[in-house]
């Protein structure tokens, strides 16, 4: 992520965005009278439509924490004046995120860039070699009975 690392786990990016025709491709929650999480009033990213502006640009995720729009923060605003900021913020919009960093432990898989990210190989190869040990020992034990 381009971006800086700020204390206690999280990432903080700038996201530029060209408006589409229909609009900017995603959701918000949140807001002072919506919170999204118990006593945190942050705006975040609830859902990213395929096809549109953020979902092409491919840096904004569901789960971002939108800090500021355009440089206007957005702490402490209610959610319709959270909406009413993305509305009127015209075609060329800069977003401040912030993203809680995954803990990596090895090699992480991200959908579409080739890695599978999907289950360890261990985990498919091991039932699968018990499964073959099981049919062998049933095969042997059937023959010595002919």
């Amino acid at each position: 992520m381009n971006g800086s690392v700020a204390g206690g786990g999280y990432a903080e990016e700038i996201i530029s965005l060209t408006r589409r025709p229909s609009g900017l491709g995603f959701n918000i929650v949140g807001g002072t009278d919506q919170q999204y999480i118990a006593n945190d009033s942050s705006i975040y990213v609830s859902w990213i439509k395929k096809n549109g502006a953020a979902y092409l640009d491919g840096r904004l995720q569901e789960g971002d924490k939108i800090l500021a729009i355009n440089g206007k923060d957005l702490k402490d605003v209610r959610h319709r004046d959270a909406v009413e900021l993305f509305r009127n913020a015209g075609c060329h919009v800069s977003l401040k995120i912030q993203r809680r960093l995954q803990p990596q432990n090895g090699p992480v898989g991200r959908g579409g860039d080739g890695e599978s990210g999907g289950l360890p190989l261990a985990a498919i190869l091991v039932p699968g070699l018990a499964l073959a040990a099981t049919a062998v020992w049933i095969l042997l034990r059937y023959r010595q009975r002919m």
